[in-house]
């Protein structure tokens, strides 16, 4: 006999909500179910549990995820992993999970080293941009997807891009209820001389229960022995936002339509006997939901399963579960209808007691014990198939990968003065204007992609952000940085990055030019920049200028005054690293903090032009600490958050993550496969592109494959989504790189 163990991760009792009772049953089937006798299985917990708040959990519990802690969900893969478990089935609803969106779930599930099968309790049809890119990371990770309807694989598939294979239906499982006609156990409830209309689940405003309220005045006045129950607690996150307001608005419903005597409403969470009781003195069910967004429904099931004739609004899980003559639908709040239909059953018990039985034999192919046998089923086929994913030590790049290279988003930010700083979501934000930071990278970007693929989009593009730096250009060669929307300089002076990342891009213009009016400005506008060049004190400055000469002298090399004036920059960089490094931080500040690898990498370029070895030393030193401290040991990248950066003997900051810091990196690993043609880098640059397509701590995109923009970094609650210059453009400059260090590796 086969023995599985089973690592169950979802709420659990005394959690009193859907997802905690579906687990239970779940594991009590797959345990207890030896039907077959050909597997047996065992089972553990990992629940989560809201923040502060701690429930007498049963022995089966033995782990506990806090909901909004982030490193909670790393200790739990870890104990899952170190425990004997063969398997892990994550039951998946939005809501019960930390971080935007439920996002706290994907670092934990990318770190699982036994396969995963996932329950999606719901599959939405028009997701928001992180719930979608949640589904397809998790997707992406799971062995097999476990759905209730045929309706969520439609959607997994057409929606989500989620292959059908991977996605098997299993109905929502239901306790095992004899059929009875009711009357014993309308005697429980000292209810034998009545007919029952009954309702159940967590009260919310979507439940649509007005609707039943309303078609009761006209069905008591042919049957006053009637009551309509109403089962269930107010919904807790609606009982945090409005208290009882729904609740309170019903009851008053009630006695305007003078049905005081005909509803009740019970406000608990009952034990399943006791619901099993209702539903057996049960004559009509009704689910008066208000839309059809409802592609599982677990007391619509129990329902069914307990032989229940069954009326409902026609949502998604509705059409499926009572087709085939087993229910009866009436349109979203429409009282009259269902007024009508309600009379015509009780008037009609013949046709009433069909629909009960046709539920019922429905409804015995869903009993726990028979879905308790399809998940160890499914189960052992998954661990017998499942391999460890591991990476391969010869990585190769393939440029099928990223997404197609695509200037929309660029296109979208940019006007006649140049490229707009930021956005709000998608859409440019003009009250933020334009920087001069912004439209160097612009350029150097549409340089970068009319040389690698004669894009004529970039070459459109390339005047705008040339004129823009021409303008932002003052008489001492020195640049302003930022420029209102209706063109008004907001500073005498940009700061020294703005300088340095303007002189980089005239650079790599001088080295690269599309035309020679193109070469001759960049020349101009270089050299009056020039006597600038000794004047940047600050590290990231001279780095960004000592790249821009690296290009300009790959051009005219015989210049002596830029070959000293290089030397000088170089110096002053290896001295900053020499006064800072220790044994165990080879760094050249006190603190890692933004745009990182772009001093390693103006070494690597100044090494190619000059052979110095301390250089190539002092630049393959620091390029390494800066490995040790943001790959991973699954082989991501976490790169330097700037909440409080990384202190010297401090904690490396996980969040907020931003994209030119990983754009710094891959441009640093590239340069490193240049000097050195050790194809490892060219494995760390593309693990580091990967960072923006979701290998990364979140296990997320930060590239939006709808809007061609980036966005515009990782938070500790998901990601920002606003898609700025800044980022979408070191989006679009390390993918011009990887596709520069595919050609070259080919070579």
């Amino acid at each position: 006999m086969k023995k599985i163990k089973i690592a169950c991760l979802g709420n659990y009792p005394p959690r009193r909500c859907g997802i905690a009772t579906f687990t239970k049953n779940f594991l009590d089937s797959v345990v207890n179910n030896n039907k077959e006798k050909t597997i047996q299985a065992e089972a553990y917990v990992v629940t989560l549990d809201e923040q502060d708040q701690q429930f007498n959990y049963p022995d089966e519990v033995k782990h506990i995820i806090r909901k909004n802690h982030q490193r909670d969900y790393l200790k739990a893969a870890g104990f899952i992993n170190y425990s004997d478990a063969d398997i892990c089935f994550l039951q998946h609803e939005f809501g019960i999970f930390g971080g935007g969106s439920g996002i706290y779930i994907l670092p934990l599930i990318y770190r699982l080293k036994i396969p995963l099968i996932v329950i999606f309790h719901t599959v939405l049809k028009d997701p928001d941009y992180d719930q979608k890119a949640i589904v397809q990371e998790i997707g992406k990770r799971a062995e097999k997807i476990v759905v209730m309807s045929n309706q969520a694989i439609e959607f997994l598939n057409e929606i989500y891009d989620i292959d059908k294979e991977k996605v098997e239906l299993i109905e929502h499982g239901v306790p095992d209820v004899h059929f009875s006609a009711g009357n014993n156990h309308k005697k429980k409830f000292h209810l034998e001389n009545k007919i029952i209309l009954f309702t159940f689940g967590l009260l919310n405003r979507n439940k649509g229960i007005e609707t039943v309220i309303n078609a009761l005045p006209k069905v008591v006045e042919k049957h006053p022995e009637l009551i309509y129950i109403v089962l269930g607690k107010t919904h807790p996150v609606v009982l945090r936002a409005s208290g009882e307001e729904y609740r309170n608005y019903l009851k008053l419903l009630v006695l305007r339509n003078n049905l005081r005597k005909y509803v009740y409403f019970d406000d608990r969470f009952i034990s399943t006997e006791e619901l099993i009781n209702y539903l057996s003195a049960t004559d009509i069910y009704i689910t008066p939901y208000l839309n059809e967004a409802q592609i599982t429904s677990g007391t619509l099931s129990y329902a069914v399963g307990a032989g229940t004739a069954v009326i409902s609004t026609p949502y998604w899980h509705a059409r499926e579960l009572l087709a085939d003559g087993r229910g009866r639908l009436f349109n979203f709040q429409d009282s009259d209808k269902l007024t009508e239909i309600i009379n015509e059953l009780l008037d009609n018990p013949e046709e009433l007691l069909r629909l009960r039985k046709n539920a019922y034999n429905y409804g015995r192919k869903t009993i726990w014990e028979e879905i308790g046998v399809c998940y160890l089923n499914l189960a052992a086929e998954v661990i017998e198939s499942f391999t460890e994913k591991r990476v391969e030590e010869e990585q190769i790049i393939n440029p099928l990968v990223p997404p197609k290279f695509n200037l929309g988003h660029v296109k979208r930010l940019t006007d006649n003065t140049g490229i707009i700083q930021h956005a709000k979501f998608s859409v440019p934000n003009y009250k933020e204007g334009y920087s001069l930071d912004d439209n160097a990278r612009a350029l150097l970007m549409s340089l970068m992609a009319y040389r690698q693929m004669k894009d004529r989009q970039a070459l459109d593009l390339m005047p705008v952000y040339l004129s823009y730096i021409h303008y932002m250009q003052n008489d001492d060669g020195t640049f302003r940085n930022l420029l209102s929307f209706s063109r008004e300089f907001l500073d005498e002076t940009g700061s020294e990055d703005s300088f340095g990342r303007t002189i980089w891009a005239l650079g790599y213009l001088i080295r690269f030019p599309p035309t020679d009016a193109y070469l001759q400005l960049g020349k101009e506008m270089f050299s009056k920049a020039y006597p600038n060049f000794e004047k940047v004190k600050y590290i990231r400055g001279m780095a960004n200028s000592l790249i821009g000469i690296y290009h300009y002298l790959k051009r005219f090399p015989s210049d002596e005054g830029m070959i000293i004036t290089s030397k000088s920059l170089i110096q002053k960089i290896i001295q900053k690293y020499e006064a800072e490094k220790r044994e165990d931080w080879r760094w050249f500040e006190p603190m890692l903090t933004y745009d990182n690898g772009i001093i390693p990498l103006s070494l690597l370029h100044a090494y190619e032009v000059t052979g110095n070895e301390k250089t190539l030393n002092v630049a393959k030193e620091s390029m390494e600490f800066l490995e040790k401290t943001t790959f991973t040991e699954e082989g991501y990248i976490s790169l330097v958050g700037s909440d409080s950066w990384y202190e010297k003997n401090g904690i490396h900051s996980q969040y907020a993550q931003q994209p030119i810091n990983a754009t710094a990196k891959v441009l640093m690993f590239y340069q490193a496969y240049i000097v050195t043609r050790d194809r490892q880098y060219l494995n760390k640059m593309f693990s580091t592109f990967m960072w923006f397509l979701g290998e990364n701590d979140l296990r997320i995109p930060l590239y939006d494959f709808e809007t061609s923009g980036c966005n515009d970094g990782l938070e500790s609650h998901g990601v920002n989504r606003n898609q700025g210059a800044e980022s979408t453009l070191a989006y679009l400059i390390a993918h011009l790189a990887v596709l520069f260090a595919y050609e070259l590796a080919g070579k």
